[in-house]
């Protein structure tokens, strides 16, 4: 069986495959053993004029009402999916008044 060339090329496939795996854990020791501050990737550098205080204003704009949008669609949901008995859906909910 070690002659058979299908098995000859797995063999060398999985050498090739051990090679890349400690050239990439080479590397990675290297990095880890430089102690110090890091850019992120594809961000080094970068100079932006956005501000934080603009991510702020949106996001305070665009999810104002998502806490009560999400509790009206649980109470709808729980509503449709109620026994129609007047009693909850779970046990952990208050019977409604």
């Amino acid at each position: 069986m070690a002659d058979d060339p299908v098995e000859k090329m797995h063999q060398r496939e999985r050498e090739q495959e051990r090679e890349r795996l400690r050239a990439l854990e080479a590397k990675d020791l290297e990095v880890e053993s430089k102690r110090g501050p890091r850019p992120l990737e594809g961000f080094a550098g970068g100079h932006t004029t956005w501000a934080s205080k603009q991510d702020d204003e949106a996001a305070a704009e665009v999810h104002a009402h998502d806490a009560e949008d999400s509790w009206a669609e649980s109470q709808e949901q729980v509503a449709r999916l109620s026994p129609g008995n007047g009693e909850p859906a779970r046990k952990d909910e208050e019977p409604p008044k």
